[in-house]
């Protein structure tokens, strides 16, 4: 096939701003990265309800507060997440985030409570789902900052933890592919045709390499932490690119949406990100926090 050299100057533009973007907001204060996984939050959310109302477009007759309240209680839920008492004037973001937590919760089940002629049960385990898939990512990526880091790694950077995440998933994304492409031969799952077990192997042992090399190397960081992570990160999002594909292949559609042109939609970009986090998040909380 011929290169198309204006889908790959769109491609390289849109990639330089993404990342200009997402450095921005992971690096520049703990405002802006609460504000980039906001956006992150409603963005993946937007895409999910719309691929839902392809796979099932009787869920459209659900009303505004069944489709709004859950993700405003899954935002509530990331804010919950900024445990060091981080403040907006004389709010603490973390008691504002579990006061919205509650109300609209409260909201949705009193919503669905009003509607019950018309209930099916499958709609509020939509809402849920979503909630679980976005919005428990969301509010792990809130503990990686500083939170969870103390505790693992003390005495470093507040972002440690939630660049190692980052940084594991794109370099195993770029490693499987060009793995993949070198010597793959052995379909992973027919889900995504095109990732092969040899560039899905690839990936995940030469991401775990590189991140363990540069984390205990220049960062000084304990080896058997970062290990762990870097596997948890890039198998879970193995995981997560897997099951975006599923809906998008039950919803008929190639990309979640064109946010970004080239490279798809929120759910496409973070897909892997939202599995990762979740697992990372949860499993070094149980291990560390408890």
């Amino acid at each position: 096939m011929a290169l198309q050299f204006s889908v790959l100057k769109t491609r390289a533009i849109t990639a330089v701003f993404f990342v200009a973007v997402m450095l921005t907001g992971l690096l520049w204060n703990q405002g802006t990265y609460i504000l980039l996984f906001s956006v992150i939050h409603f963005g993946c959310w937007y895409e999910y309800r719309q691929l839902l109302l392809k796979i099932d477009p009787s869920y459209a007759k659900m009303n505004s507060i069944h489709h709004n309240s859950m993700q405003l209680a899954g935002w509530g839920c990331m804010l919950w997440g900024v445990r060091d008492a981080y403040r907006i004037g004389e709010i603490i973001v973390s008691q504002l985030g579990g006061s919205i937590t509650l109300a609209a919760l409260l909201l949705f089940v009193v919503n669905e409570w009003l509607r019950n002629k018309t209930y099916n049960h499958r709609y509020p385990l939509y809402a849920l789902g979503g909630f679980l898939y976005i919005s428990v990512a969301c509010f792990c990526m809130m503990l990686l900052y500083g939170n969870m880091q103390n505790l693992v790694f003390p005495g470093k950077s507040p972002l440690t933890m939630p660049l190692l995440v980052i940084a594991a998933i794109w370099i195993n994304d770029t490693m499987a592919y060009l793995v993949g492409s070198l010597i793959g031969k052995t379909p992973l799952s027919a889900i995504s045709p095109k990732k092969t077990v040899e560039g899905t192997l690839g990936g995940i042992v030469l991401s775990v390499a590189v991140i363990t090399y540069f984390g205990v190397t220049r960062l000084q960081l304990p080896a058997g932490p970062v290990i762990a992570l870097t596997t948890l990160t890039t198998l879970a999002g193995t995981v997560g690119d897997l099951l975006e594909s599923k809906l998008k292949r039950m919803a008929g559609v190639k990309d979640s949406g064109q946010i970004m042109p080239g490279h798809g939609g929120f759910l496409d970009r973070f897909d892997s990100l939202l599995i990762a986090a979740t697992l990372v998040g949860l499993c070094f909380y149980c291990w560390y926090g408890m």
